[in-house]
């Protein structure tokens, strides 16, 4: 179960959206599945329309505006609770549960001891992507005036959407494992402009391309440089000589203007000191590398020429295919709950797909498919204090020669042999999350060799008989394809409540407003 919480000062918006046809018509029979008593004393589950979330609008805020009550960044607290679309529809009755719950957990309730807030859970049918899932649309503001603390909200969303997965029988999302999703409207606004993706996914992919298959900072800045986009460096108070991060942007049609992205927002792993942690280092390649942000931010040519401006020698796709065999047989070692190895794993096995999308798909395809899915093993919700380094065999070198797939000289028998070296590796990722019973991933992994690298094998031609088989499903794969009503909650006063202004008052911590929470 997925929460996804925003923020801001505008109640009737938000209710409108919830209880009106949605942004392509897909919001059907809204409708309230559980709240505080006195509003499901008045509204219970009929069908919502316009007067009516007004009305319940104005109840939420009753509080708020009754004793002058005023939040810093909004008093509109609005989390969404999402199923995978795999996993059917629950009935009202377990979303009435299962909201209720949910917001005594988060302290929202007398169940914390304190004065409840006004709060309702919303449902109005699958998401466009099919997802069932409700609304919950909260008052920060309790009804004594004291203010509801999101301090660490988000932590503890996660936290109570895991207790209340086992206690519901709901796939368990990872504890583990955690990919930054797409903000509302992204996905709608990249249709609107045209494009075949968020640029928030098609930067990230490239970053995550050019950083794993550069040696060091400068030749990642140049390499990002030649995929068309756009970056600069953000650098430290004071300083033009120390750069603390990056922004990214896809280059914008004539009269346009980019739309930037800080690495932290395209992944987890992406930020620069994460980055910066697989890359060698020295005083001389931090010169370098201070040389060519300077260039990418005046938008000049590159400070020096690297290895990103030759075509890797042929043999080097027989001895990075054999590092990545390599690489397969040291996983067989690594225990399963070696989180940080693993992501790193991830990390370059996917930097591998990327850059194999980067150089030869025009639109994202089963290479990209690839690299986003194994790009979630990649992002840990904790990561260990100093950043894992890469010893021994690794996938990075894959990337090199990868990226350069589209140069002559290589071979597409070559490239037969990478993908079958990079299955097994995807592969031993996948048995990593079999056996840590994160079966979720598992099955991700195990769809994505089925349904998206298999294509890719099959328009490459037969692999020799000494090299290495794919293990299972990844094997059978590759020959396939190339063969061819709402319940009442009995604690509580249906009675409307007495708004009485407390005599200390609380204070909100922690937070970030969101503008858009009407969309």
């Amino acid at each position: 179960m997925i929460p996804n919480i925003t923020k801001g000062d505008r109640m009737a918006g938000l209710l409108v959206y919830l209880a009106g046809p949605g942004r392509s018509n897909e919001h059907a029979d809204p409708h309230l599945v559980a709240g505080s008593a006195p509003i499901m004393a008045w509204h219970n589950d009929d069908q919502l329309n316009r007067d009516a979330a007004l009305s319940i609008a104005h109840q939420l805020d009753q509080a708020k505006n009754v004793l002058g009550v005023e939040v810093k960044g909004g008093h509109v607290w609005h989390c969404s609770l999402s199923l995978r679309a795999e996993e059917g529809d629950l009935t009202d009755q377990r979303w009435a549960e299962i909201a209720n719950e949910f917001m005594d957990e988060m302290g929202f309730t007398e169940a914390s001891g304190k004065a409840p807030v006004s709060w309702v859970a919303i449902r109005h049918g699958h998401s466009k992507a099919g997802n069932d899932h409700i609304h919950i649309a909260a008052s920060m503001v309790r009804e004594d005036g004291t203010k509801w603390s999101s301090h660490l909200d988000y932590k503890r969303a996660q936290e109570t959407a895991r207790s209340l997965e086992k206690k519901h029988g709901l796939e368990e999302l990872s504890p583990v494992y955690a990919m930054r999703g797409l903000r509302p409207g992204e996905r709608e606004a990249a249709e609107r402009r045209g494009v075949e993706e968020p640029e928030r996914r098609s930067l990230a992919r490239k970053v995550r391309a050019c950083a794993t298959a550069a040696q060091d900072e400068a030749e990642f800045v140049r390499r990002f440089r030649r995929t068309g986009a756009m970056i600069k460096p953000r650098y430290a108070a004071g300083r033009d000589d120390v750069v603390v991060g990056y922004s990214v942007a896809e280059r914008p049609p004539k009269g346009g203007r980019p739309v930037w992205f800080g690495g932290g927002q395209l992944a987890k792993d992406l930020t620069l000191p994460r980055l910066r942690g697989a890359w060698a280092d020295s005083p001389e390649l931090a010169d370098g590398a201070v040389a060519e942000w300077g260039a990418a931010a005046r938008g000049r040519r590159p400070a020096n020429i690297g290895r990103e401006a030759q075509e890797p020698d042929p043999q080097m796709w027989e001895q990075y295919s054999n590092e990545v065999a390599r690489l397969r047989e040291s996983l067989r070692a690594v225990p399963m709950d070696d989180h940080a190895t693993w992501a790193q794993v991830a990390r370059e096995t996917s930097g591998a797909f990327a850059a194999w999308s980067t150089a030869t798909e025009s639109t994202p395809g089963p290479l990209a498919a690839a690299a986003d899915e194994l790009s979630k093993t990649a992002q840990l919700r904790r990561y260990p204090a100093r950043p894992v380094r890469t010893v021994g065999p690794s996938a990075r070198g894959a990337s090199l020669v990868l990226m350069a797939a589209t140069m002559g000289g290589t071979g597409t028998a070559a490239q037969a042999i990478m993908l079958r070296q990079l299955l097994n590796v995807a592969k031993a990722v996948h048995d990593m999350h079999k056996a840590s019973n994160d079966l979720r991933r598992a099955r991700q992994i195990s769809d994505l060799v089925k349904t998206q690298l298999s294509q890719v094998a099959a328009t490459l031609p037969s692999v020799p008989a000494t090299v290495p088989a794919v293990d299972g499903e990844a094997a059978e794969a590759v020959r396939t394809s190339a063969a061819g009503q709402t319940p009442s909650r009995s604690p509580g006063s249906v009675l409307p409540p007495k708004y009485e202004q407390a005599r200390d008052h609380a204070t909100t911590r922690g937070g970030t407003t969101r503008p858009d929470i009407e969309r």
